[in-house]
């Protein structure tokens, strides 16, 4: 199998819902390329993804010619028997009688406990008895000893899905590398997702992509998914691909990738000490925060607005900020702090503390603050 992954959580979209013809000739081009791993989720894009693959990919190839991933997300269960029904909608919605992979979503040492009050291992394991689920995986949050501690508990996890990219791996935050490292002790193969940081590492700030420039021959999003892909026991490396241009240039990195030499390590270490110097925000754009918050807040597009502004500093881009906010959504200062989103998280960022940062350049300067 080739290790691009399709990731289907940022499709090309047309006034609200999925450019399923975009979307269907995207799916052509990576399946003729070779390539045939799709990953998708019940709450991406509030259940559109699932019926994009349905129509795009589904009905359209052979079962036995793609490997489709889904997901079992905490907030669309809340007891052992709320799962399988859950799960049943899930093959509905992706047309399919069976998934290769059903990962636990999203786990950190909160929600693990949350798994085991539910049984959901046992469920889910149930479901693989049925064949009805191929491989039993987790996708993982937190740091490398709850990992050690999850694996140590269930051996019947065969595969790990992880944050790993150039930005995260040494983090003190996020740990990549160390996370990785305990994939490796257990020998569970990895799928690497955000390599590219939810779009973050594809389009660099200028002081970062003349780093780039001077290597010449290759764009950004090509070195970060060379650089996730280099390791050792990486099966699949996922992208979230919204346009058939990013689909082509990953193709071509991906069908057969060559290890980054010393120049190219060398500007990576450079890139990673522009941003850490640039203090944005390192939110990958996921919006798993956006469901839950009772202000209708779109933390990561206020996000987006304030890192914009940081990049270029002389950028007026209020208009940006109001588009995201106006009578529809909430401003950031609205935010109630009730932390919900600090909870479901996946890079653990003080949320509602960011979202002041923002009310303090847009809404109190605006006001006259």
């Amino acid at each position: 199998m080739k290790k691009l992954g399709f990731g289907c959580l940022r499709l090309p979209m047309a006034g609200g819902e999925v450019d399923q013809a975009q979307f269907n000739r995207m799916v052509d081009r990576f399946m003729e390329a070779g390539f045939c791993y799709f990953d998708t989720a019940h709450t991406y894009i509030g259940g559109k993804s699932e019926v994009a693959i349905r129509e795009g990919l589904v009905k359209r190839y052979p079962r036995q010619d793609f490997m489709l991933a889904n997901k079992l997300t905490t907030p669309l269960f809340k007891s052992r028997e709320d799962i399988i029904p859950l799960f049943e909608e899930q093959l509905a919605a992706c047309g399919v009688e069976y998934f290769d992979y059903y990962l636990m979503h999203g786990l950190s040492g909160r929600l693990y406990e949350r798994f085991v009050e539910s049984k959901a291992f046992d469920v889910v394991r149930s479901l693989k008895e049925d064949g009805r689920v191929q491989h039993l995986g987790i996708s993982f949050h937190d740091k490398p000893d709850v990992l050690e501690r999850i694996l140590d508990a269930h051996p019947e996890i065969e595969v790990v899905q992880i944050q790993l990219n150039y930005l995260d791996f040494d983090d003190p935050v996020i740990e990549g590398g160390g996370v990785y490292e305990v994939c490796r002790k257990y020998g569970k193969p990895v799928i690497v997702m955000e390599p590219v940081r939810g779009g973050g590492l594809a389009k660099l700030p200028e002081a970062a992509q003349k780093y780039v420039n001077r290597i010449g021959g290759c764009s950004p999003a090509s070195l970060a998914l060379r650089y996730a892909v280099s390791f050792e026991g990486v099966e699949i490396v996922l992208s979230g691909m919204s346009s058939e241009e990013q689909v082509d240039e990953n193709i071509r990195t991906m069908k057969d990738p060559y290890p980054l030499n010393e120049q190219e390590s060398a500007a990576l270490e450079k890139i990673k000490r522009v941003f850490r110097g640039m203090g944005l925000i390192p939110c990958t754009a996921c919006r798993y925060c956006i469901p839950g918050c009772p202000q209708n807040i779109l933390i990561p597009r206020l996000f987006a607005c304030l890192n914009a502004k940081k990049q270029f500093v002389d950028w007026d881009n209020s208009s940006s900020y109001e588009h995201y906010t106006g009578t529809k959504y909430g401003r950031a200062s609205d935010c109630i702090g009730c932390g919900q989103c600090e909870e479901i998280c996946p890079q653990h960022l003080p949320v509602t503390k960011l979202l002041g940062a923002v009310a303090r350049v847009y809404d109190l300067t605006q006001a006259g603050v």
